[in-house]
């Protein structure tokens, strides 16, 4: 039977789930606060400069052609990709970096260079993450955290020692150079968690790195945004932008519609993609599942400074892809995870995507992206942000021995309080909950409202966890559980 469902928020879980609704032939409705779709994945541009505002690494290629699929469509009905080689660089010192190429060969002789056998080991690695991956990605990341026996099968039995060990341990036994370390730690950083909280069966992330390559969007992942919306018109579903909601309204224990500018917009089912913590706000106290005690006492990934740079000129001794680890790796982890602060030395990343995607820049001219991960719930403002904008574009020029300082035509900035008021992410973060061994699965907030019937959410903060692959699957399992309600 036909259903009206209310879907809260256009990231893309809530994308990915309206698609699934629509399918199954209900009349779905995506309701975003802001002005334009996408969530984190918005886009940015100015002066002919083009920017992702959020997701920029475009990984596990088989998860968006699975998603496709499922409507007998294909990603490349939607959007280009182009893979990158090199995939990305990381940075350790003035002509001190390491690149990252788009074969399992070359990045083993890149190993073996560095560290006399770490290419035969590296290689063994390797395998067994696939074999993770192709457990994890393939079927348990499709299961709803609804039990715990959801992770009971032949494969999971056989590896649960990497349940209890932690991705950085497992390394740190088979290379003993510290970069070919931080290079290996860094994929589970996607994940929300330091990688000694990471559990072993995790590094399927390095497989995703290494085994399936880094990929771009022809015009920014913004593409993808698009190519879904698309798919999402196409089968019927309606968009609207502007729409902040103000109240989920709920009778008898059952969410029956949302409040938009006080008007009540009836709907039988009530589907957020927005943030967890910020949607049951919209809840009284009483139909909330989730404590504000429950949330202080959840790890979150962290929150992000951001800068978006317009040059004009072109920047050289860079890839698309940068990392730089010239500082304390563990260090800059404890600031965010275990004693939260400001970094005294950051890590940070820098993406180029006018080295790929000419539309990116006028020609001529460079669009840069620079991210600096921080912890969730710190202090946030302008003279913070302009301290430390002058720390990395400091470095940057030592390292790629340049001066661009001069050549920047403008910023914007993007941090803690923009997070919150943009996307009414708890605390500021920009990556949800993290996916530590007591945050995984089961043990994540649920779909589905324990209190509310005809309440389900989706996203970061549920199943199965952080980044884009993951959202997307979320928005396929949220769709399956309603579907299965609709029957019992």
């Amino acid at each position: 039977m036909k259903k009206t469902i209310a879907i809260i928020g256009s990231g893309f879980s809530a994308l990915a789930a309206a698609c699934y609704l629509a399918q199954q032939g209900n009349d779905v409705t995506i309701y975003e606060k802001n002005e334009s779709i996408g969530g984190r994945a918005r886009q940015f541009k100015k002066d002919g400069f083009t920017f992702d505002m959020g997701p920029s690494w475009y990984w596990m290629p088989d998860v968006f052609e699975r998603f496709f699929q499922d409507f007998n469509k294909k990603t490349a009905d939607y959007y280009d990709l182009i893979k990158l080689n090199p995939a990305y660089r990381v940075y350790f010192g003035v002509d001190d970096f390491i690149n990252i190429y788009d074969n399992l060969e070359e990045i083993k002789s890149t190993f073996e260079n560095i560290e006399k056998g770490s290419g035969n080991q590296l290689e063994t690695f390797i395998n067994q993450a696939k074999s993770n991956y192709d457990i994890a990605i393939k079927d348990l990341v499709y299961r709803p955290g609804v039990s715990p026996l959801e992770l009971v099968t032949a494969e999971t039995i056989l590896k649960l020692n990497q349940f209890l060990s932690n991705v950085s341990h497992d390394i740190r036994k088979k290379f003993k150079n510290e970069k070919l370390i931080q290079i290996l730690e860094f994929p589970v950083l996607f994940l929300g968690a330091k990688p000694t909280k990471t559990p072993s069966f995790y590094n399927f992330m390095n497989y995703a790195d290494f085994g399936l390559g880094t990929w771009h969007p022809k015009t920014g992942m913004f593409d993808v945004v698009r190519g879904i919306e698309n798919l999402a018109l196409e089968l019927g579903v309606t968009i609207k932008t502007n729409a902040s909601i103000t109240k989920i309204v709920v009778e008898d224990k059952i969410a029956t519609g949302i409040i938009i500018d006080g008007n009540i917009i009836k709907a039988n089912i009530v589907l957020s993609g927005a943030d967890y913590h910020h949607t049951e706000t919209l809840l009284d106290e009483k139909d909330r599942a989730y404590s504000e005690k429950y949330w202080q006492s959840r790890v979150f990934a962290p929150s992000s400074l951001l800068f978006f740079v317009g040059f004009n000129k072109k920047i050289e001794n860079i890839t698309h892809h940068a990392l730089f680890f010239d500082v304390d790796f563990n260090q800059h982890a404890a600031d965010i995870y275990d004693n939260p602060k400001w970094p005294d030395a950051p890590l940070f990343y820098a993406n180029f995507p006018s080295k790929t995607d000419q539309t990116a820049a006028p020609e001529g001219m460079e669009s840069g992206f620079f991210l600096i991960p921080l912890a969730p719930g710190i202090q946030d403002n302008e003279e913070l942000r302009e301290e430390y904008f002058e720390k990395i574009i400091t470095r940057f020029e030592k390292l790629t021995q340049q001066k661009i300082k001069n050549n920047i035509i403008f910023k914007r900035s993007f941090c803690k309080q923009d997070f919150e008021t943009d996307y009414n992410a708890y605390k500021g973060n920009a990556y949800g909950m993290a996916n530590t061994l007591l945050q995984t699965a089961f043990l994540r907030p649920k779909l589905k409202s324990k209190k509310v019937s005809n309440l389900y959410f989706t996203g970061q903060l549920t199943v199965p966890g952080p980044g884009v692959p993951p959202a997307l699957i979320s928005g396929k399992l949220v769709a399956e559980l309603i579907q299965k309600s609709f029957r019992s």
